[in-house]
């Protein structure tokens, strides 16, 4: 059950100390796993590498079981409110996730617990942090083998949604996909060279063309990310564009598209892209991933509401990488069970919506447009396109085909749209979820 993780070096405490702080960000001020890092920048940075490593990992552990862990911490603490103040709710999380999750002894686990709580003025509670702890180390893993970890870990209003989508089978086998840590994939800039990288990389070609290895290790010390000749991008993420068709010398809107995995897909192949995205911030992200690859010649970077912009002329190709709840992505981003609400994705639909209509107006008459999110919500997906084929737009599906995703029909859906699971080539270490549908404007 442990995941491993490199042991922390140099001071023992420092790395523990970072990831109490990104998770009380996160979990306290419910704030995404990106900026907590963000704003933890320095700490983060005076860290070696391997302690950066271990502060990652307990940090995705601790928010990837957090169901488990607090089952576990009301038996071991005898009491069913939640200890007070938050940063002592967060502390004892840390604890026990090193004990139950991670390849820690149970003695460093308990001693950097106390000693940490004592250097954040929290010495009066150090024999309750003591205790608890210790409780957790004789009973722990005895209580945590009989945990139902999908039920206690994923939030129950996603479970519900996908039974509701797809049945009470499914929406289990999704939410236990989710809780497994993601492998690498990664988008080679040059399709001739994806052999030599796969060889170089240790990786494994899949069937749908990216390569893949299993995740450990900083990822710009790989030979060749900083030479710009790949980038890391999850294979059913790397879907979508292909669904266009050929763009070499045609222009192509890329509606939100911010950080760039796909706008650099498409200057890869040669399109004239117009990227658009609303957040000067993320924009300014993609420029340096399109500089690295030495793509930015291929883009114009346009920061813009996509809601409303519109282009001189039609554009024969559209992609909408549609803002979502991202709950196909856990794996990779387990805060997102943390912080997406109900509400959330009621906003969200509204915005899709519009995006989706302001697309087609962009179409050219006979262009194609492929809408696609990481959500594994139908009311983010299939019952958009559903919604805007009923309301009479312009545009007809056009059905994705089996070999355009290397041959995985289990990929698609009856009406030929895109339906990635968690758990589709799970043998080779699953998917992100994912949905995409293509469309063609009427003539």
């Amino acid at each position: 059950m442990a995941d491993s993780a490199p042991a922390p070096s140099g001071d023992i405490l420092a790395p523990r100390m970072l990831a109490l702080q990104v998770l009380d960000y996160i979990l306290t001020r419910r704030q995404s796993f990106d900026i907590a890092w963000d704003i933890n920048l320095a700490a983060f940075a005076a860290l070696d590498v391997r302690d950066r490593s271990f502060a990652r990992m307990l940090v995705t552990t601790a928010l990837r079981r957090l169901g488990q862990i607090d089952d576990v911490l009301a038996k071991a603490s005898a009491r069913e409110d939640a200890p007070a103040p938050p940063l002592l709710h967060t502390l004892l999380r840390i604890g026990i996730t090193q004990i139950l999750f991670m390849d820690v002894p149970d003695y460093a686990a308990v001693d950097t617990s106390v000693r940490l709580g004592e250097s954040i003025s929290l010495s009066r509670q150090c024999g309750f942090i003591n205790a608890v702890l210790r409780q957790t180390t004789r009973e722990g893993r005895k209580w945590a083998a009989l945990q139902d970890a999908s039920s206690l870990n994923m939030p129950f209003w996603l479970r519900a949604e996908w039974a509701k989508d797809y049945g009470i089978e499914v929406s289990e086998d999704i939410s236990s996909a989710s809780l497994a840590e993601a492998p690498l994939d990664i988008s080679i800039r040059n399709d001739s060279d994806r052999s030599y990288w796969a060889e170089m990389l240790q990786a494994v070609i899949l069937p749908t063309g990216s390569l893949r290895r299993q995740a450990g290790g900083l990822v710009n010390s790989l030979p060749g990310f900083a030479d710009g000749l790949w980038w890391v991008q999850d294979a059913a993420a790397a879907l979508p564009v292909s669904f266009l068709g050929d763009v070499r010398e045609q222009p192509v809107i890329d509606l939100c598209a911010a950080p760039g995995g796909k706008t650099a897909q498409l200057a890869a192949m040669e399109a004239k892209v117009t990227a658009l995205d609303r957040s000067g911030k993320r924009l300014r992200r993609l420029e340096a991933n399109l500089a690295r690859l030495s793509l930015s010649q291929n883009v114009i970077i346009e920061a813009a509401d996509a809601a409303i912009w519109m282009p001189k002329e039609p554009a024969p190709f559209v992609l909408l990488d549609a803002p979502c709840t991202a709950t196909g992505t856990i794996r990779r981003n387990p805060d997102v069970m943390r912080l997406k609400t109900p509400q959330d994705m009621e906003a969200l639909k509204q915005t899709q919506a519009r995006l989706l209509v302001q697309a087609v107006r962009m179409l050219a008459p006979g262009g194609r447009l492929v809408y696609c999110t990481c959500s594994l919500q139908k009311e983010e997906g299939e019952y958009q396109i559903d919604r805007l084929l009923r309301s009479g737009a312009p545009v007809s599906r056009l059905p994705i085909r089996a070999e355009e995703v290397g041959g995985l029909d289990s990929l698609l859906t009856a009406e030929g749209d895109l339906r990635v699971f968690p758990y589709h080539l799970a043998a080779l270490g699953g998917m992100d979820g994912f949905y995409a549908a293509r469309l063609v404007k009427n003539t």
